[in-house]
């Protein structure tokens, strides 16, 4: 029996409810529909200024617009391939500006596809990518916020067209991490430090060029993971393959200790194993690997060694069909792709609880790559590309739901 309630908290409790009712205001129906909308994901679709607006077979497919990498205030970095199939980069900002740039050197001869390509950018607005140059030699790069550069080769790296060095990341202390290309065509990776006595806003406070480079034992191909695989320590994470071509992820730690890992269930055929794709401050890695019927499937390795694997309830089952995972933010929330029965690409984000939430571009083809995340910042904001009915790229951003743009 539920208990009686004493008259005078009857009194007291009902003029409070009338006054609140009184006092309260009444959202309009444009209010509550503003915050609905503000309430429900929604995908923001985008292209640099000048960007080619046809595809070509001298790009594909990478023409168009590609979105590499966002920071945690919503900056978003990549390239786009203008009209003559050369590539510049660019940086977009939170309200949509887009700053088109090319680092100095850079090749812009009409139909070479040499030109700049930006990957990943810090929290403080520093940039690293590559660009080739005239004569199809690649050469990294760091951008500063102020646009000036510091271009740099990694000892080592070849001198011959389609060789050279790549930065890919980026940490908040200047810091860079990459792969160069030898002579002989054989990939390594690398670490470029700056000197910790300057505050990494220009090229003229960064003046420290120290490389170390690096392979795990038995690697025949070296690669750090791109845009979110360096850590603020120095630590770095990637993949390499082995000389049965089969692909293992490694992790580097900034004393030089590098250890390798294969996931749970990676096959141990050519063209197997296993790739780590991201790393966050909690030294969580994702990535995915291939199975031995050649499937794909995403994991998460915790900084003590153990593993999670998982797939998108929507994935596809058959041969290089799929879950991927490309990202992990700090949150421990990954982002990436699962290819469908049908080959089509699909974004996912996946909760650090091992919920999924799946998006597609409105415009995105049913036919070609369709929707392809790249990274998901601190609040959950994934960057990507996807592709139309002209196989040409378009970079977008996904605002999950309750997050306000």
């Amino acid at each position: 029996m539920p208990a009686k309630k004493h008259p005078s908290l009857v009194m007291l409790v009902t003029p409070l409810c009338i006054l609140l009712a009184l006092t309260t205001p009444v959202r309009s129906s444009a209010q509550q529909q503003d915050e609905d909308r503000r309430q429900r994901p929604k995908l923001i679709e985008f292209d640099a200024p000048g960007a080619a607006t046809v595809s070509s077979p001298v790009c594909a497919p990478f023409c168009g617009t590609v979105a590499y990498d966002n920071n945690d205030l919503g900056v978003v970095v990549g390239f786009y391939t203008d009209s003559n199939i050369v590539p510049h980069g660019f940086l977009r900002t939170p309200n949509g500006h887009i700053t088109s740039f090319d680092a100095p050197g850079a090749g812009l001869g009409y139909g070479l596809n040499q030109g700049t390509a930006a990957y990943a950018i810090n929290d403080l607005g520093v940039i690293a990518g590559q660009f080739q140059d005239p004569s199809y030699l690649y050469h990294g790069f760091v951008r500063y916020p102020d646009g000036s550069f510091t271009t740099f080769d990694a000892p080592g790296a070849g001198t011959s067209a389609s060789q050279g060095t790549f930065a890919f990341d980026v940490n908040l202390q200047g810091t860079t991490a990459g792969i160069y290309i030898d002579g002989s065509n054989v990939y390594h990776g690398f670490v470029r430090s700056r000197a910790r006595d300057h505050d990494c806003y220009s090229a003229s406070r960064c003046p420290d060029n120290h490389f170390t480079s690096f392979d795990p034992t038995g690697s025949v191909f070296t690669y750090v993971c791109e845009e979110t695989c360096l850590l603020s320590d120095g630590t770095v994470a990637g993949f390499y393959s082995d000389s049965s071509n089969i692909s293992h992820g490694f992790v580097r730690q900034p004393d030089g200790t590098i250890t390798e890992f294969d996931a749970p269930g990676a096959g141990t055929g050519a063209f197997q194993g296993t790739t780590a794709a991201s790393i966050n401050a909690q030294g969580e890695i994702a990535g995915y690997f291939v199975d031995s019927s050649n499937v794909l499937h995403g994991f998460l390795r915790d900084r003590n060694g153990s593993f999670t694997t998982f797939d998108d309830p929507n994935a596809g089952t058959g041969t290089y069909q799929g879950t991927v995972a490309y990202s992990i933010n700090l949150e421990g929330a990954t982002t990436g792709v699962y290819l469908d029965s049908s080959n089509i690409g699909h974004g996912f984000q996946r909760s650090p609880d091992g919920k999924f939430t799946n998006f597609d571009a409105p415009d995105a083809s049913p036919v070609y790559i369709g929707t392809r995340p790249s990274t998901n910042n601190l609040e959950g904001v994934v960057t990507g590309w996807w592709a139309d009915g002209q196989d040409l790229n378009h970079g977008f951003v996904w605002i999950p739901g309750g997050f306000l743009p």
